[in-house]
C-alpha cells in the first residue's frame, strides 16, 4: 500500500513539474480593487489556488481524526475502569476423557 502511495505522489509531482515547464512563461493579469492589476505566473497561480482549495478539506479531515482519537481514548479509559471494578470470573477447566481415535478399534 505504501508503494502505491509513493507512486501516486511521484506521478502527481511529475504532472505538476511538466505543467510548470510547459507553461512557465505564461503570465496572467488579475484585476484587483481600486484599479490594481496583479501579474502572476500561470503555474504559480494554479498551484496556489489548488492549495487554497485543498486547505479546508485537510482541516476537516484532521479535525475528524483528532475527534475520533479523543473518543477512542475515552472509550479505552472507560473500558479500563470497568475492568478494574469488575473482577474476572474464574475459569473452570472441565476434564473429560479423550475421545477414541478413528483408527483405534477396541473390542
Amino acid at each position: 500500500m505504501r508503494f502505491l502511495k509513493v507512486l501516486f505522489w511521484l506521478l502527481l509531482g511529475g504532472l505538476v513539474a511538466a505543467f510548470v515547464i510547459y507553461n512557465g512563461d505564461e503570465r496572467v493579469d488579475i484585476r484587483l480593487w481600486g484599479g490594481l492589476v496583479a501579474d502572476f505566473s500561470l503555474p504559480l497561480l494554479l498551484i496556489i489556488v489548488f492549495l487554497l482549495g485543498l486547505l479546508p478539506s485537510l482541516v476537516a479531515y484532521q479535525t475528524l481524526r483528532w475527534r475520533s482519537r479523543q473518543r477512542l481514548a475515552g472509550l479505552e479509559r472507560a473500558l479500563a475502569d470497568l475492568r478494574a471494578v469488575t473482577p474476572a470470573p474464574e475459569a473452570t477447566v472441565a476434564t473429560s476423557p479423550a475421545p477414541p481415535l478413528i483408527g483405534d478399534a477396541q473390542a
